[in-house]
Formats: structure tokens, sequence, C-alpha cells
């Protein structure tokens, strides 16, 4: 049987697992199954907190209890060709979202300052469109020598694709790492954007691979895909060896495609055991909870981080993430600890 006749089985008839078992094959090096991952995120809710505590194991192995911050400016917003469903600031989208050009460099500058502050160590600038002109290409290799000596920062940048000679440049500059999302599974990518395909979106990773950058690439669950689309977009991100790896949870904006088509609800428990198959097929991987945490996981948000070792402090791209002083709070109740070095 295939994953995809997998995914049409029902819950009823899916298989309880010793969890503490599979986490104990993961430590020992077995690469999750296509059928492992459908069962965790189709495991009974009774026995969630199991599967976070064997999730846990293969957390603390690699990052113990620390909790890595990132802090996100969008440095260009809307005006993109794209036409991706998801996206506020696509040519598609009929969103109320702030649209503007290029920052100037003082708010660029400004924004590293913040991240400082706010004990992040990663500080992501991301732009808006298909691919970085040369406008925006220039002004990230002026500002990101700066932003290293004065701040300390790793820094990523999200521009779009991206061929060979963009990503050499990027590297020369000191960019320490790219992020492209892949966004869901190959096969359900053209339900969500038709100007450009999955393959391009693996191409500039590997431009990005080649040219000796870390790789930051996930995915947006809650878009109308299947169980088995999410198992088959985190054992890609396993095989691409990706460094970092956000989980984004959708969240409707009036405008968009998406939110249009009104996809199934997620809930708490079920972007929980999202984060526990991200985890077990990328065990060694920076897992970060992003956009989206604060509305699908509710009261059950700190549960997150027994998955996810990294986090944004402060807002998203179009969206508003809680104040930083509950996220503070938050890690130090959970005992965890904000990494500083």
């Amino acid at each position: 049987m295939n994953t995809l006749q997998e995914n049409l089985l029902p819950p009823s008839q899916t298989t309880t697992r010793d969890w503490h078992e599979l986490a104990d094959r993961i430590l020992q090096g077995h690469p999750l199954s296509s059928e492992e991952g459908l069962s965790i995120l189709r495991c009974p809710d009774e026995q969630l907190l199991d599967l976070l505590a064997a999730t846990y194991r293969i957390r603390r192995q690699r990052w113990g209890n620390q909790v890595r911050l990132n802090f996100l400016i969008n440095a260009k917003s809307g005006a993109c060709a794209e036409d991706c469903g998801y996206c506020s600031q696509s040519r598609v989208s009929k969103a109320e979202i702030s649209r503007f050009a290029l920052l100037p460099r003082d708010q660029i500058l400004d924004g590293a300052r913040t991240a400082f502050q706010r004990k992040a160590k990663t500080y992501c600038i991301v732009t808006s469109g298909r691919s970085p002109g040369k406008l925006e290409l220039d002004l990230v290799l002026e500002l990101v020598p700066k932003i290293k000596q004065e701040y300390n920062l790793d820094i990523c940048v999200s521009a779009g694709l991206l061929g060979q000679e963009q990503a050499q440049r990027l590297k020369q500059c000191g960019v320490d790492r790219v992020n492209h999302n892949l966004n869901t599974s190959r096969r359900f990518y053209p339900r969500i954007c038709t100007t450009h395909t999955f393959q391009d979106r693996i191409d500039t990773l590997r431009a990005v691979r080649n040219a000796g950058m870390e790789i930051c690439s996930g995915g947006i669950l809650g878009m109308g895909e299947e169980d088995a689309d999410v198992v088959e977009l985190a054992l890609e991100l396993g095989n691409l060896k990706v460094d970092a790896l956000p989980v984004n949870f959708f969240t409707p904006t009036e405008g968009t495609p998406v939110t249009a088509a009104n996809p199934k609800k997620l809930t708490p428990r079920y972007c929980l055991k999202a984060l526990a198959l991200f985890r077990l097929a990328n065990p060694r991987c920076d897992i970060r909870v992003a956009a989206g945490r604060e509305l699908h996981l509710g009261w059950l948000q700190p549960l997150a981080l027994y998955a996810a070792n990294s986090m944004f402090v402060g807002d998203y791209l179009t969206t508003k993430g809680q104040p930083p002083i509950e996220d503070y709070r938050m890690i130090e109740e959970l005992g965890f600890e904000v990494v500083e070095e």
C-alpha cells in the first residue's frame, strides 16, 4: 500500500505505537519511514504526552534545554508577482496589509539592534518578490558585514528564488543562512502556486548549499493538504539535510485564496503531533515553531518546545507575534534557557 493510500485510511484503522521504542531507534540512526510518520500525525490524543516525552528525548540529545531566538524584519512588503495562494503579499491577494518598497538602511540596522536587545542569535532579513533585484542584493551585501561586526548576529536572508551567482555573493558578504521554504509536498504544491514549481525551490536550496551557506527550509501546515503531504515534506527536508526548519501554521487572512478555500482548521493537538513528526524525521535539525503558533497552539503553546528548540521573538511578516516578555516567561517557566553565547 503506498503512502497516499495509507493516508485515506480512517484514524480508527491506524495502529498505536510504543513511542519510546521509536525514539530509541531514531537515536540509533534509524530513519523515519512514511508509515511511521503517518502514525505520529494520527497518534491517539490520549497518547500525546507519551509521544511528546519520547520526542523530547530526541530534542534533548542535540539541544538540551536551550532555546534559540530569532528576530525577523520584513524589509520589503507586497508587490510580489507570484501567485502563492497562502501569501498576503502575492499578486492574487486582496489582503489589507502594509505594502512598502525596500526599507532604508537605518531601519534595517535598527532591526539588528532590536534583535540583539531581544537576545536573538539570528537576524532574518526578508524581502518580497520572486527573486532579489539588484537594489535588494546590493543593500544586503553592504549591511551584512556592518551588522555582524557590531552585533555578532548570525544573518539569515529570505529573498525568493536564487541562482548560483546570487547565492555566492550572499556567502561572500557573510550571510550564514538562507531561508527558502518548500512549504508543502511536491504533490500538493501546484494547488498553492503556479508561477514557479516545487523543483524551482529545490534548485534554490541546492544553490545555497553549493555556495557553502546553511539551509533554512520548512513548511506551512493547514492549507488543505493531506497527512501524507505533511509526512512527505518532513522526509524531503530530512533528505536535504536542512540546518534549520521553521514549522508555520497557516493564519487565515481575509483576501488570500487559501483562506477563501476554507481549509480544515488545525487543532492544538494536531500541531503538536506535527512538530513531533518534524523532530523525529530531522533529529539533529534546528526546528523552529514559527508563525501561527500563538493562534493554533493556544494554551498548549509551551509544549511545542518539547519538540522545537527555536522560535521567533517578535512579529512575523504580516502578522503579529506575542509580546517578547511572554516568550521569555514561557521559556523560563518550562525550565529552559535562552541561547546567549
